[in-house]
């Protein structure tokens, strides 16, 4: 491991600038001659061998950006190497991030600069820092340089975004296919709203609504607490059998009618008693 020795790292900086900014210009230049290939491609209707050349184009554009981001930390700790070169432990957190996101990404680049700047870093600041850098703990590496050092696999709409910008860029007559939507198919897919035939016609059907208790009820099945939700109003549809509900009261009982007879006992009665 190279020590850490000021005026070399100095020196270090600035060589990486040099060569970061010399390896951006060649990658460019190799960029530019492979999308016309890759617009001779889409005229010869080679589709599937323009659309794996395109893959590798993505990939050279997101390690271009990578290097310009090397480029601009590499000048940040130039313009304040005062702080890089202080006694300490740990890194200022002024220049905290320019020196993590070398000793983070500097192997996956090509530069022999950044590499020897990268040891003198790690000799610097111990064996412990250099160990939590490299594997990103707590996230001290900016979210910019993982993002850039990310292995993935291009999807195809960005992969035809790509193939139209090269076809339009070199006059080549071509345009990216349509791909199904399926976000509007209503075939009984959870989440789609179902359809009624009216008069030969397809029309969507209103979703029903949910009462507190059903709501009430989900949540608490999923361990959520929830105050209890006022009941939702009856739709017109339900208050029309409500209204044409007829009250049906009994009809009152009719008065027994006492016959002249009963009158006349029960006065002779109450006549016996006095």
């Amino acid at each position: 491991m190279v020590p850490w020795v000021p005026a070399k790292a100095k020196v270090q900086l600035r060589l990486g600038v040099q060569r970061l900014r010399t390896l951006q210009e060649k990658k460019s230049a190799q960029a530019k001659a492979a999308r016309r290939d890759i617009a001779f491609l889409l005229e010869k209707g080679k589709l599937e061998t323009a659309r794996i050349k395109v893959e590798n184009i993505i990939h050279e554009d997101i390690y271009v950006e990578l290097l310009e981001l090397l480029e601009l930390y590499c000048e940040l700790l130039i313009s304040r190497f005062g702080l890089l070169d202080q006694n300490t432990r740990e890194p200022d957190a002024g220049v905290s991030e320019g020196v993590c996101a070398i000793i983070h990404a500097a192997p996956r680049t090509e530069l022999k600069e950044l590499q020897v700047l990268r040891d003198m870093l790690m000799h610097k600041y111990g064996r412990e820092f250099a160990i939590a850098v490299m594997e990103n703990r707590d996230g001290c590496v900016s979210e910019r340089v993982t993002r850039k050092l990310a292995v993935f696999t291009p999807g195809p709409s960005l992969v035809d975004a790509y193939l139209a910008e090269i076809a339009k860029g070199y006059g080549v007559d071509w345009s990216p296919p349509e791909y199904p939507n399926h976000d509007t198919d209503d075939a009984g897919g959870d989440g789609g709203v179902k359809a009624a035939i009216v008069d030969g016609k397809e029309v969507p059907e209103s979703p029903k609504p949910v009462d507190s208790v059903t709501i009430s009820a989900e949540a608490r099945s999923a361990g959520v607490r929830t105050p209890k939700l006022p009941e939702l109003p009856p739709t017109e549809e339900e208050d029309i059998p409500r209204e044409k509900e007829k009250v049906v009261k009994e009809p009152p009982k009719p008065v027994k009618e006492e016959d002249d007879f009963e009158t006349l006992a029960k006065r002779f009665e109450a006549l016996k008693k006095r």
